[in-house]
């Protein structure tokens, strides 16, 4: 009579896979009739980071190929990566003055000697970006934040007086945080908030290539202390988030050791951004966790990732799943570096690397352009690289390559103040974190890189499920 009260519990759960084997953000029936293999336990008593937010970033390319399409797939787009319909971007971040990703190389400071920044002016982002913004603010239904990095200083503000490369003199080190002031003014203007910034985009440099300035921790801090932080404040700006570092991973126990040395330089530092072009496969756990540590209570955002030194393949989504890819380590490395960056697939570098971040108290992510064209451009330097977009600005033509389902996966699903919770998982090779959201819903991220059809039994609170995923596939699994 009893026995219906100790069967287990139906967990209602909405699935999501995409796959090598065709599925795009589907939603599948994948409740498993043969027996679960593993175990993937949830436990919420057990919480972690909560999570700032997930997103691409607004460059001048990017914005100058939507406006080369027409206007229904400009908005194709834009939808697709902004509507609660699509990937709900929820974090994103800009360029201040030009990168490798504009058309050419611009300031907003173009006067040399004009150290109250009277000449100040953004005109050269009315074109492209700010419409690719505004029209973004207009698409998303909950908003989203936007970090704003500069790549390099005015040359007349340097040492070398160059674009690349160079440092930024101690004279000007005070018009330099006036120009972040400005720099908000300025599209707060255009009614475009802006969140936070990141002190400077790579500053140990990206080997002479494009826009760069170069600072030690010491110098980063010694600005952020005594000029950005306190101009910031007194201009009424404290709430905006400062972000120091904002290179590779492997750099950053130097740069947070210097950060958070003490009080007063720990002071105006929000958190910490990174990159990933260390590895094409190492997530470096140990570094994320020391950075952590280092500062438990301020973010630790990754704040740029693409598929580098690579043309887009076009309309064959085969190929982010094969085993072709390579990034600039792995003919520029040097010898010592070269195992870190081997052959390796676009999809399983994204799946493997935001998992990984998350596992590893990350709180943000940030893919790099949002869209790029045919030959991964335009990019004055020729640096091309893969979006998760790609268009034929000629053609009019769009294509969602099958990384624009892997963001998606976990921007549409894990929602600004979701907190990691606890899991145990049984089989080793599938990668899982799981998320709980501000409603209450759990969203928890599967990703088999196997070539075999996994079943594991997904359990919460003594309610259990049995699912399937298929092999080479990522899931998102949402409990309501």
């Amino acid at each position: 009579m009893h026995s219906c009260s100790h069967q287990k519990k139906e967990l209602e759960a909405k699935i999501f896979e995409t796959s090598r084997s065709g599925n795009k953000l589907t939603e599948i029936n994948s409740s498993s009739t043969k027996e679960a293999t593993s175990i993937i336990q949830l436990d919420t008593a057990k919480t972690y980071q909560t999570y700032t937010g997930f997103g691409g970033a607004f460059t001048e390319s990017s914005a100058y190929l939507l406006n080369q399409l027409s206007k229904e797939n400009r908005d194709t787009i834009i939808e697709a990566y902004f509507s609660s319909k699509g990937a709900n971007y929820s974090l994103t971040r800009t360029h201040m003055n030009s990168c490798d990703f504009s058309l050419d190389q611009y300031s907003y400071a173009p006067v040399e000697g004009d150290t109250l920044l009277k000449n100040f002016s953004i005109k050269e982002d009315k074109a492209d970006l700010i419409p690719f913004i505004k029209d973004a603010m207009k698409a998303s239904d909950d908003g989203f934040k936007i970090l704003a990095s500069p790549w390099t200083a005015p040359p007349w503000m340097k040492t070398n007086n160059e674009w690349v490369g160079g440092k930024l003199r101690t004279e000007y080190y005070n018009t330099w945080a006036l120009f972040f002031s400005k720099y908000v003014d300025a599209y707060k203007k255009e009614g475009i908030d802006i969140w936070g910034f990141t002190v400077e985009n790579e500053p140990h440099g990206n080997g002479n290539n494009w826009e760069s300035m170069h600072y030690t921790p010491e110098e980063m801090t010694v600005f952020v202390r005594e000029h950005l932080g306190p101009k910031l404040k007194k201009d009424g700006k404290q709430d905006v988030v400062i972000l120091g570092y904002d290179q590779n991973r492997k750099g950053i126990k130097k740069w947070v050791d210097v950060m958070y040395k003490n009080k007063e330089n720990a002071e105006y530092y929000d958190g910490t951004a990174v990159h990933w072009y260390e590895s094409t496969y190492k997530i470096f756990a140990e570094d994320l966790q020391y950075a952590h540590e280092k500062a438990p209570d301020k973010y630790l955002i990754e704040t740029e990732a693409c598929v580098d030194a690579e043309v887009p393949v076009w309309k064959e989504d085969d190929w982010y799943w094969r085993k072709e890819a390579t990034d600039w380590g792995y003919d520029w490395a040097p010898e010592d570096q070269k195992h870190l960056h081997p052959k390796y697939r676009p999809v399983y570098r994204y799946a493997r690397d935001i998992i990984g971040c998350m596992n590893n108290w990350v709180d943000g992510w940030v893919d790099w352009n949002m869209v790029l064209n045919r030959q991964g451009g335009p990019n004055w330097f020729e640096n091309w690289c893969v979006a998760p977009v790609i268009v034929d600005e000629d053609k009019d033509e769009v294509y969602f390559t099958p990384i624009y389902y892997a963001m998606a996966h976990f921007s549409k699903f894990i929602r600004p103040g979701a907190k990691r919770i606890g899991l145990n998982k049984t089989d080793k090779e599938l990668q899982v974190t799981a998320a709980q959201n501000p409603d209450g819903r759990i969203a928890v991220v599967v990703f088999n890189p196997t070539m075999n059809k996994r079943s594991f039994e997904l359990s919460l609170n003594g309610s259990k499920k049995s699912i399937s995923i298929d092999a080479q596939a990522l899931q998102t699994i949402m409990i309501n």
